[in-house]
């Protein structure tokens, strides 16, 4: 882990880049005090999502697709009912 304080991170984040993509970990101090904790992102994934993750979870009712409620779709068009 890393310790810096703001005004080191403000001055030389760019150097401490290289190990936080290698997964080390900034703690952020303000005067000495620990404030927060910069960490890396994980990679994301390369391959695509499978589809139909979700068959079977849930059934979508035949009231979905029937319009909407005049008064819903004026809401959403920023005029009043």
């Amino acid at each position: 882990m890393i310790i810096l304080n703001i005004h080191e991170a403000k001055t030389h984040l760019s150097r401490y880049l290289d190990a936080l993509r290698q997964g080390e970990t900034i703690l952020l101090c303000k005067r000495n005090r620990p404030i927060a904790e910069i960490r890396p992102l994980p990679a994301p994934s390369t391959e695509p999502r499978p589809i139909g993750l979700g068959k079977g979870e849930f059934t979508v009712p035949p009231r979905f697709f029937e319009p909407l409620p005049e008064d819903l779709v004026a809401r959403f068009m920023g005029l009043e009912p």
